[in-house]
């Protein structure tokens, strides 16, 4: 892989997106919180938006459901990855442009990971999430899909980002799962796990040294 120096700069939120941020990030913390103390099926959208200081109606405003607010944000930010994907040189490899897209993203999970650590465990406590979680993922790998036929130059129904997507898909949550087990920062095991790919996944050396 290219080496990863720097990615498209983004505009800083305005202050009522950050606003609007605090207030999801409240919400998402405070389903997770109380799920990991009692269960899912013992949790109301009502003492969601109680914990968080906001009223039931406003829940609704950012979330259409229980689930979706215990599940929270997407690997990335489907929206603007695609932006930046789309922004990155032309030169560039696709597979490195995609890293480069998703460096922000991955910083902000770098941040917040106590939370995305309590996410994972909520997850693997409660399987009956897993199944609203990978209806909105498929979205999230179909808008991928999408921009990556759109910086190659591919018709939609091309193979190749569809493969694309499901790999690097695949790579990131094997990078999650290195991440909470205690590993290194987000953006390192990925990077390597896309460096797995970029190489064909060909046998590593014998003598390398995987983290």
């Amino acid at each position: 892989m290219h080496d990863i120096d720097a990615a498209p700069e983004a505009r800083p939120p305005g202050r009522r997106d950050r606003k609007k941020q605090q207030t999801r990030e409240a919400l998402i913390e405070a389903a997770l919180r109380l799920v990991d103390e009692r269960g899912f099926d013992q949790v109301t959208v009502e003492e969601i938006s109680e914990a968080a200081d906001v009223s039931p109606r406003t829940f609704f405003n950012y979330f259409a459901s229980k689930d979706e607010a215990v599940t929270g944000d997407q690997f990335v930010d489907t929206h603007r990855t695609r932006e930046r994907l789309l922004a990155v040189a032309p030169g560039v490899p696709v597979i490195d442009a995609f890293l480069l897209a998703m460096r922000p993203g991955l910083a902000a999970m770098q941040e917040d990971r106590l939370v995305w650590f309590l996410r994972m465990r909520v997850l693997g406590d409660n399987p009956s999430l897993i199944t609203g979680l990978m209806a909105r993922s498929a979205v999230a790998e179909r808008d991928l899909i999408d921009a990556v036929a759109e910086r190659l130059g591919l018709t939609p129904d091309h193979p190749f980002p569809a493969v694309f997507a499901a790999a690097t898909g695949g790579a990131m949550r094997a990078a999650m799962m290195r991440w909470t087990d205690g590993g290194a920062p987000i953006f390192d095991l990925v990077h390597e796990a896309f460096g797995f790919l970029a190489a064909g996944l060909s046998h590593p050396d014998i003598d390398e040294r995987v983290r």
